[in-house]
């Protein structure tokens, strides 16, 4: 039996996630608990703003018979499920019931929950499979001459009308394709660095090229290796990964998850051991090593031991400055620079470090925006969640654009793009590129 709470402010906490009991799986015990917290959300409406998962419940509960949550089809509980991206903004900012409280509301945990049963039950359609199989189509599309041919064709109002019927909306903007990866282009990029431990950090850091980095943004690389050489770390690249596993695990294909984590988790431990400390270019994936593999795999040991030696690379600059060994022999200023904040980075509660860094170039100032762009990877191009994806993220756009500034950044690639389009401004940033402009490099 649980000990009951009672007063006292507590820090919320997160609870493993139990996802390989049969129980886990059972379609009756899990609309009991989405009733149950159904009926905490419909009383209270907080979130109501955030995405549209909480719109859709308030609806169906506003159109039903009885005006309360008994009078909803059980049936109808997956289309709040199915508007749930995890974010996690919800359990971070808005619901006063998360754990500690009695209550134990983790509403994102639940809806991932009714993802893995569907996915268990339906499977998933051949669209959302390619979606979220990053590596393969990577994989496939960064083969020299294919590269050009693929982003060609994602350019083509033909091509993009047929990609329409098969489910990826017209307009939604698609990433391009480089030969030339990450890995490729830094290979000859590194060099020795007798780097000094200090605050928590070892000074040698192995890079999680993330996949997106790797085939959609490789001159993230640059930027990465110059900067933290700059800095005094020795950088490299991990030897051999794939996917961390966030795009499987927002569709509810769990076991997918599992064999990208054994995939990764030797390659990972033996840097590690090693003594490098672990960061990656986009925030989801330091989420996945740093929160949701934990939480699925509590008891494993390198799954913790990658955890703590996961950082997120600003969080990593400003621990090293805060011990005096961050360069900040800066040549040029940036100006005004408008900053997102990815939910997947706030939900790391390491506070604003990207803009604590930026901030300490001279005559540069940095406007934090902290609203979900609305993105999540695969939300943003489906033809059924496109205009939804568009609506969540046209604050912050509308944000941005009126501040105008001379630069647009944020630390998730695609949030920046899904953002810019909807403000029509120019392409965006990665902070990691500001910074390396602002050292001249």
């Amino acid at each position: 039996m649980k000990e009951k709470r009672e007063g006292g402010i507590e820090a919320p906490t997160r609870h493993a996630i139990d996802w390989q009991s049969d129980s886990f799986y059972d379609r009756d015990a899990l609309n009991a608990e989405m009733e149950r917290v159904f009926d905490v959300c419909h009383g209270c409406r907080r979130c109501v703003s955030l995405c549209d998962a909480f719109p859709t419940l308030f609806d169906l509960i506003d159109e039903s018979d009885t005006f309360e949550v008994d009078g909803v089809d059980k049936e109808d509980y997956q289309k709040v499920a199915d508007q749930c991206y995890l974010c996690d903004m919800c359990y971070m900012t808005k619901c006063p019931y998360v754990p500690p409280h009695e209550w134990e509301i983790d509403f994102p945990h639940l809806m991932l929950r009714a993802k893995a049963v569907k996915f268990k039950e339906q499977g998933a359609s051949m669209r959302d499979k390619l979606l979220s199989s990053t590596d393969l189509v990577g994989g496939m599309a960064t083969i020299p001459v294919v590269d050009i041919t693929v982003n060609t064709m994602n350019k083509n109002p033909t091509f993009r009308s047929l990609l329409h019927k098969a489910g990826v909306h017209k307009d939604a903007k698609v990433p391009e394709y480089h030969s030339k990866t990450l890995r490729k282009r830094v290979a000859d990029l590194g060099q020795k660095i007798d780097a000094e431990p200090v605050n928590g950090t070892t000074g040698k850091v192995a890079m999680f090229t993330t996949c997106y980095g790797n085939y959609n943004s490789p001159e993230l690389g640059d930027d990465f290796f110059k900067v933290f050489q700059h800095n005094g770390i020795h950088i490299e690249v991990v030897n051999k990964e794939a996917c961390c596993g966030m795009p499987k695990m927002e569709l509810g294909d769990l076991d997918s998850v599992s064999q990208a984590m054994e995939k990764n988790l030797p390659q990972l431990i033996t840097m590690v051991d090693q003594g490098f400390d672990l960061i990656a270019p986009v925030p989801s994936c330091v989420l996945m090593f740093k929160q949701e593999l934990p939480l699925l795999y509590p008891d494993n040991p390198e799954v913790i031991k990658v955890r703590d030696a996961f950082f997120d690379p600003f969080e990593y600059l400003m621990l090293r400055h805060k011990a005096g060994k961050f360069n900040t022999e800066f040549t040029t200023p940036l100006g005004d620079i408008s900053y997102h904040v990815a939910c997947h980075l706030r939900v790391q509660n390491i506070g604003l470090k990207t803009a604590d860094i930026l901030k300490l170039i001279p005559d540069t100032r940095v406007a934090a925006e902290q609203r979900c762009s609305g993105h999540d990877g695969t939300y943003a191009v489906k033809v059924e969640t496109y205009d939804k994806a568009v609506k969540i993220g046209r604050p912050v756009a509308k944000k941005v654009k009126m501040r105008n500034a001379d630069h647009f950044a944020s630390d998730c690639p695609m949030a920046a793009t899904h953002v810019a389009q909807i403000a029509d401004i120019d392409k965006p940033v990665h902070p990691m590129t500001l910074l390396r402009q602002a050292y001249g490099l």
